[in-house]
């Protein structure tokens, strides 16, 4: 979207625009977003005239909303109207596409650790219930581009050496838990090559990095609106080219736009629209128009969260480069107070710049080492302590809620590989001084489970 003047200074004075408690400090934006006034103000209206007029709101006039939102999502991602649906969450859109895919015997999916746990339970279910056979890629971070590539190309070869068809990959595009960038564009390429269709879980990327669908060519790609975009929950964008809307034939639920097999027996179409209406969708664009009867007032409201975006923020290259900028900032504060460091790239040069950390999201080592089975100790000197992996959780939870119940705030804490970490998000209504109060609360969070003060 093209930059206006911006209206109101990122930082503390843009707070007056959104709904926090005055008393909390919300540093996790990543998790389930949220959105500004004005943008409440239109969800309201919506739902209000749903509710004076519910028939003619619903048959009629929701579906026009609808296309202008869609309209909007799609210029913002450099796609076209008919490839842009919406839905209520990435979980939800990863498994449509999956579920769509109708794995046949001898085809696989493979998908990367770490990976969104809901995403994980899902590709097991579906095995469960289907012919898929899922492989994972595992890996750790820090890791080389290089070598996350080579580990996904050797998969690939294994899998195949089975004897099974690797029809699709599950990768992100800003990993959760860390909260790092992908490499998804190169990923993406792979796939390309290889002739495996690319399923993005772009959760975190809309309104956090810049998405070219002209330029990615992904095969499926889904990205949630109400985290980083400032649409209310729950909102996401599922883009599905024209070149695979023919794989695309339900819901989940199914639901009035399901498109039967041709061997299926006859159903009944009746739908909602008036039945003289001419036919001006796609039957993709149908099938996603009415998923039962769900509120979905939050996805009509994408063009006045873009509308806030470039009038009061001043458009989106300004908002990704400030929410980049503190969120790098903040984390580089929050080492420094905890003596440890952020994640990135193991292979970085001096002063080449972190491809890992090109999002709104960072993470920070936390002094606290977890020791692996069998080995108790740690010789980084950073460490405050060194818990066992039954510890590890307990440790991370205890924090959790001391940052909630006596400081107003939150940060996720997680075990990965042998440490904890903490999440940052940087957003317009922060600053680096936040960030710098919360690193000393960290420190002294550590210290008291060095102190094993989680235990009691």
């Amino acid at each position: 979207m093209t930059a206006t003047t911006q209206s109101t200074p990122f930082g503390k004075p843009m707070l007056k625009h959104w709904l926090f408690d005055p008393a909390y400090k919300n540093l996790n934006h990543g998790s389930f977003g949220a959105h500004p006034i004005p943008v409440k103000d239109a969800q309201r209206a919506f739902m209000d005239l749903a509710d004076v007029r519910p028939d003619p709101y619903i048959r009629r006039y929701h579906a026009k909303y609808l296309d202008e939102a869609r309209e909007a999502v799609a210029k913002l991602l450099n796609a076209r109207r008919e490839e842009c649906v919406f839905v209520k969450n990435a979980t939800t859109g990863v498994a449509t596409v999956l579920y769509n895919l109708d794995f046949q015997p001898g085809e696989a999916l493979i998908y990367f650790e770490p990976v969104y746990g809901a995403v994980e339970k899902g590709v097991i279910s579906l095995q469960e219930h289907s012919s898929l056979q899922p492989r994972k890629v595992s890996f750790q971070f820090p890791i080389t581009e290089d070598e996350l590539e080579r580990r996904f190309r050797e998969v690939i070869r294994r899998t195949r050496e089975e004897g099974l068809k690797v029809r699709a990959s599950v990768f992100d595009a800003i990993v959760s838990n860390p909260g790092v960038r992908f490499p998804f564009e190169r990923i993406t390429a792979i796939c390309r090559e290889e002739g495996i269709l690319s399923v993005i879980d772009a959760a975190h990327g809309i309104g956090n990095i810049h998405l070219d669908m002209e330029k990615l060519q992904p095969d499926f790609l889904v990205s949630n609106c109400h985290k980083w975009l400032y649409t209310p929950r729950s909102c996401a964008v599922l883009y599905v080219p024209r070149r695979n809307q023919h794989l695309m034939r339900t819901t989940l639920p199914t639901s009035w736009g399901f498109i039967p097999a041709p061997a299926s027996p006859a159903i009944n179409a009746s739908v909602l629209q008036d039945p003289n209406a001419p036919v001006t969708k796609t039957a993709f664009e149908q099938l996603f128009e009415f998923v039962a009867t769900t509120d979905d007032s939050a996805y009509i409201c994408v063009a006045a969260a873009l509308k806030f975006r470039a009038e009061v923020c001043g458009g989106e290259d300004a908002i990704i480069a400030y929410t980049q900028r503190v969120a790098n900032e903040g984390a580089d504060a929050v080492a420094a107070a905890l003596g440890t460091d952020v994640l990135q790239e193991p292979d970085l040069k001096p002063g080449q710049e972190s491809r890992m950390r090109q999002c709104a999201m960072t993470t920070v080592r936390l002094p606290i080492a977890v020791a692996s089975a069998g080995n108790e100790e740690s010789s980084d000197k950073t460490a405050l302590v060194v818990l066992s992996e039954e510890e590890a959780p307990k440790a991370a939870a205890w924090i959790q809620t001391q940052l909630t119940d006596e400081h107003n705030t939150f940060l996720p804490v997680f075990h990965h590989g042998p440490w904890l970490w903490t999440r940052l998000s940087g957003q317009t209504y922060l600053e680096t001084s936040d960030f710098e109060s919360v690193g000393v609360v960290l420190r002294e969070l550590s210290e008291r489970v060095a102190k094993k003060e989680f235990k009691a």
